[in-house]
């Protein structure tokens, strides 16, 4: 396989006709993952130093391509007990995979979810904090330009991005993490495809310098991911 260029090969997960069970044993796996990887930490650590440097009484997170919503989750669990009032919403555009969001999220208050297209989202969204995990390989170029420069005009903080680097090396550790850590084939076959659409440090760079607005901090993290902090020159 060529890892010079992003992949454009579509993800079984994609599939709009793919049934609402197979989806939840499929986020079973990568909920997995993320935790034994260490996938959510490097997110939520970023979060709060975003919200420490920016003191409020209160803050909105968006999750863009919340998926299930256990980012969301995550988050309310570790940012509790402050001095402040959290509201975190999770965005996705399936409406299956927005009733599994909700049925796991009953019991946090501070959780909503709202079906909407990211490369279309809404300019009256009011947010500090916008979050988008494993979901920015899903897209073309093209597409990642249109939702990122929306990102900036949101987010009053900043925008923590989280995806996958785009490597031979990763491609085939995943395939040994996979035989023993991940149950569904979807989950296998799509982690494959996903490093395929992933990115090179050069690749994230490139958008970032479109991306005035805000500065940047690209970073490798373990395992085999990006991670890209944009910190706002304005609050609004």
């Amino acid at each position: 396989m060529d890892f010079a260029t992003r992949s454009t090969q579509l993800e079984l997960m994609d599939d709009p006709n793919m049934d609402a069970e197979k989806y939840e044993r499929a986020y079973l796996d990568i909920n997995r993952c993320n935790k034994l990887l260490g996938g959510y930490g490097i997110t939520i650590t970023e979060v709060q130093k975003l919200l420490r440097s920016h003191p409020k009484k209160s803050y909105t997170i968006l999750d863009m391509g919340c998926g299930d919503g256990e980012m969301l989750r995550r988050i309310s669990k570790v940012i509790d007990n402050e001095d402040f009032s959290l509201k975190l919403i999770g965005v996705d555009l399936r409406d299956d995979v927005l009733d599994i969001a909700r049925s796991k999220s009953t019991e946090y208050n501070n959780i909503s979810f709202i079906k909407q297209d990211i490369l279309d989202i809404e300019d009256d969204f009011d947010c500090d904090i916008i979050l988008c995990t494993l979901t920015m390989h899903h897209f073309t170029n093209d597409q990642i330009k249109v939702f990122l420069n929306k990102f900036v005009s949101l987010a009053k903080v900043g925008v923590v991005i989280n995806d996958l680097e785009r490597s031979k090396i990763s491609y085939q550790l995943f395939k040994l993490f996979s035989f023993f850590f991940i149950k569904t084939e979807i989950a296998k076959i799509d982690g494959l495809i996903s490093i395929s659409k992933g990115f090179k440090k050069g690749d994230l760079t490139s958008f970032s310098k479109q991306l005035t607005q805000a500065e940047h901090l690209i970073k490798w993290k373990w395992a085999f991911r990006y991670l890209w902090v944009m910190q706002m020159n304005r609050l609004n």
